[in-house]
């Protein structure tokens, strides 16, 4: 038997605290186990668990397209870093990449991941040295070469 979803990123985060961006995405179709996995991790941790789509559609609510698009960085920066602890885990982020917010979803969570380590749910898929978020006809697509990247699949587990 396999190395669980939730060992692997536990396993990751120790790995990742001496790196600049101190980012783990796990990275899976919807469906995979990524939320059970990091309710896991949260358990084990005690760290906070955020369900950014939430967060942001509560704290954007009130402000205009072209405000959400301005202040979204740094809500999002307030939600991280109001989270107690060193590490903080995000699920549910699609929102990041709707593309009326004009933003750059891993370029936000790369940021974020300077100050704490950042464990964030992505669905989509890592392979041939590339991650992706969608699929190409659809328009919220997003391809980036997984470079410098701490990518943990959900494919080989049990």
């Amino acid at each position: 038997m396999g190395e669980s979803l939730a060992d692997k990123i536990l396993r990751n985060i120790k790995d990742v605290a001496d790196l600049y961006h101190r980012l783990i995405l796990v990275a899976a179709p919807s469906g995979s186990g990524k939320s059970s996995a990091l309710q896991n991790v949260r358990a084990q941790l005690n760290a906070p668990m955020v369900n950014v789509n939430l967060e942001l559609s509560r704290r954007m609510l009130e402000l205009t397209q072209r405000q959400r698009s301005l202040q979204l960085p740094k809500i999002l920066g307030e939600i991280a870093n109001g989270a107690e602890g060193e590490v903080v885990l995000f699920d549910n982020i699609e929102v990041l990449f709707d593309v009326a917010l004009k933003q750059d979803p891993l370029r936000l969570l790369q940021g974020l991941a300077r100050h704490k380590t950042v464990v964030a749910a992505w669905n989509g898929n890592s392979d041939n040295g590339n991650l992706t978020y969608a699929t190409p006809e659809h328009p919220e697509y997003r391809k980036y070469p997984q470079r410098d990247l701490v990518v943990v699949s959900a494919e080989a587990t049990p």
